[in-house]
């Protein structure tokens, strides 16, 4: 076989990791004299690589995230009384493993949602199932929906690793049928012992004023809160900071 018909046929067998890399491989030995075991096996590397690539970016894709965010860049001296250490543990993973939960309540603005969405980030790379949801819009979309796409919905929030809702309540009250529909989420991810990340500007004793049944809320908040991280964020807000920002360097 020529090249080409090498290349021809990785394709063929779906190597396209191998095949992007292998004339540059083959330089690289004939260059080095390398033997033939080390430069297959960075051939095989290579192929690894890629597809550990593209599964890392199919992961991304299905979790609903829209950026990839990073504990790194976030300012934590804007706000030093922010629970920085259990945003970190919250970022080792290992809730997921145990099935656990984390509520992060607090003020708007204070940067909950950038925590959220960089532990789900953090999960699609270490190979979890994700699903980012900002929770009011996607929960009224559910109420719109025929009972088909209603079925395939919940199916999608209920079978991944790791769960996300996002500012849940931001409008306050919400629909009878998302409060239904909050309650079987959380009761089979319970049973499953599945992992829920909830961001909130509601402090959770006020949940059954906006749930609009109090025993409902406390049958949902009894199962988040069996195994649950609760971190509190207090402070200023980001946005309007640099929305200040924004407005102190605009022209006149």
């Amino acid at each position: 076989m020529n090249m080409n018909e090498i290349e021809r046929a990785l394709r063929e067998l779906r190597l396209s990791g191998i095949a992007e890399t292998l004339s540059t491989r083959v330089m690289q030995a004939q260059a080095a004299q390398q033997p033939f075991l080390e430069t297959f096996a960075a051939m095989l590397q290579d192929e690894l690589d890629r597809r550990r690539s593209r599964l890392t970016e199919r992961r991304f894709k299905r979790s609903g995230l829209d950026d990839r965010p990073s504990l790194a860049d976030f300012d934590w001296r804007f706000n030093p009384k922010l629970p920085r250490s259990a945003c970190f543990e919250l970022h080792t993973l290992k809730f997921i493993g145990e099935g656990a939960n984390a509520l992060i309540i607090g003020k708007p603005g204070t940067g909950k949602s950038h925590v959220a969405k960089a532990v789900a980030y953090q999960a699609t790379l270490q190979g979890y199932d994700v699903r980012y949801v900002e929770a009011d819009t996607e929960f009224a979309r559910y109420g719109l929906a025929s009972t088909q796409e209603q079925a395939e919905q919940l199916k999608a929030w209920v079978e991944p690793d790791l769960l996300v809702l996002d500012d849940l309540f931001l409008a306050r009250r919400i629909a009878d049928i998302s409060t239904e529909l909050l309650q079987v989420i959380v009761h089979q991810r319970y049973k499953l012992r599945r992992a829920i990340v909830i961001t909130s500007n509601r402090v959770v004793q006020d949940w059954g004023k906006y749930l609009g049944d109090a025993t409902m809320a406390t049958t949902i908040l009894d199962r988040l809160m069996h195994r649950c991280a609760m971190l509190e964020f207090e402070g200023k807000s980001y946005r309007l900071k640099e929305a200040a920002s924004r407005i102190a360097v605009a022209p006149v």
